[in-house]
């Protein structure tokens, strides 16, 4: 096996088991490892320090696996990481009330560059690393002989694979072709889910635990759903009997599933307006119109994906839940998130004291939101809590 040496002084990361290690920080490596294999990464001194994927095309050119050097990390490692992660979200879907949710979540589950998502009896997994790329017939057998699923499709198509020299990938794995719309089963609520054509891998079950906590104050209220997607908080809200529920998303096809899960639901539609718009246009329409709201919830896409974007996302953060604040009846609810992770809770809370002072309102926080437990985070790898968001009353 390859050798990766560590330059002098870069070992305190490595040593409290952060799993990334960038190509700035080592020395030399002996030997010429193909991207994605395994190799040994040990100190200035020839002291092993843990096994990693390497990739001399990607800034973090180690991303590391296993720490103890007498355990080999070979086909046996991937599938007992596999079955770990699998069984240990077993009871998120024991209750009935859900077939859906995250098997796998990258670094959390030690398999850094893989997401799997359940979907009913179908399985949507990311291949974001060219290690894990290597290792994917293992991963895929081990997935078939835990969860017998109907299907394996690969949304392998986030531009980050460039950064690993890989190409977007978009094509079934194993089994027939999925249905158009899978029905998978979250908070009771019946979704329908477009694997191939949906984003990201179909459908964002990171706001599960959300999504029931904030219905649980849409009763009798008007409710504005921004960046609805197919409509988790809207359908929430619906089988919580909100008074009414406006939805905006820019995609036609999520608007088109939106409507489609309304009549899947038997719910009320003449209580639902979806409407097909830039969210940032269509508030600002709102507040030229007058419209008011009793409940609005905020759920943009990725504003920073690095910290460099930072202060152009604080910006765009604020604006956004400025206008939001206006729209808002005296005492109302925002609910508002980041799904950026390099914008942290304490920076958000000043987002919104800004916009909050720029709106002539006052806001007080009253629940903290997060990821759920299928998306953990672990205490080595802070950069993986990357959902935040707050419930505010808006005076």
């Amino acid at each position: 096996m390859v050798d990766v040496i560590l330059k002098k002084g870069k070992e305190k990361a490595v040593l409290q088991r952060h799993p990334w290690v960038f190509s700035g920080a080592i020395e030399r490596v002996k030997g010429k490892p193909a991207n994605g294999d395994v190799v040994r990464l040990v100190s200035a001194q020839g002291t092993f320090m843990a096994y990693g994927f390497y990739n001399d095309k990607s800034r973090v050119a180690l991303r590391l696996l296993e720490w103890n050097e007498e355990v080999p990390v070979d086909e046996a490692w991937f599938r007992a990481k596999v079955a770990d992660a699998v069984n240990a979200r077993r009871h998120v879907l024991a209750d009935g009330e859900n077939n859906t949710c995250r098997l796998i979540f990258s670094e959390a589950d030690y398999l850094p560059g893989l997401i799997v998502d359940k979907y009913a009896d179908h399985l949507a997994v990311q291949v974001l690393t060219s290690g894990i790329e290597n290792n994917m017939p293992v991963i895929i057998d081990e997935l078939q002989k835990l969860l017998h699923p109907k299907s394996i499709f690969d949304k392998s198509d986030a531009s980050s694979r460039q950064h690993e020299g890989l190409v977007t990938e978009n094509k079934l794995l194993w089994g027939s072709q999925p249905p158009e719309l899978v029905e998978v089963k979250e908070n009771g609520i019946t979704y329908g889910i477009n694997i191939a054509e949906g984003q990201k891998s179909g459908f964002y079950c990171d706001q599960r635990d959300n999504r029931c906590i904030l219905a649980s104050y849409a009763k009798g209220k008007k409710v504005l759903d921004c960046f609805s997607y197919t409509g988790g908080f809207t359908l929430n809200s619906l089988k919580s009997e909100a008074a009414s529920v406006t939805s905006v998303d820019s995609s036609a096809l999520a608007v088109e599933t939106l409507n489609e899960n309304i009549r899947l639901n038997n719910f009320d539609a003449a209580k639902h307006q979806a409407i097909k718009a830039d969210v940032n246009s269509q508030l600002r329409r709102f507040k030229d119109d007058g419209e008011k709201f009793d409940v609005i919830v905020l759920d943009p896409p990725k504003y920073a994906p690095s910290r460099s974007a930072l202060d152009r996302a604080s910006r765009a953060y604020k604006d956004l839940n400025r206008i939001a604040m206006l729209l808002l009846n005296d005492g109302g609810l925002l609910a508002t998130f980041s799904c950026s992770g390099a914008m942290d809770m304490e920076t958000f809370k000043q987002v919104l004291a800004w916009a909050a002072l720029d709106a002539g309102k006052q806001v007080q926080f009253i629940h903290q939101f997060c990821q759920p437990e299928d998306h953990p985070v672990r205490s080595s790898f802070p950069e993986g809590e990357y959902l935040k968001g707050l419930l505010c009353r808006v005076f």
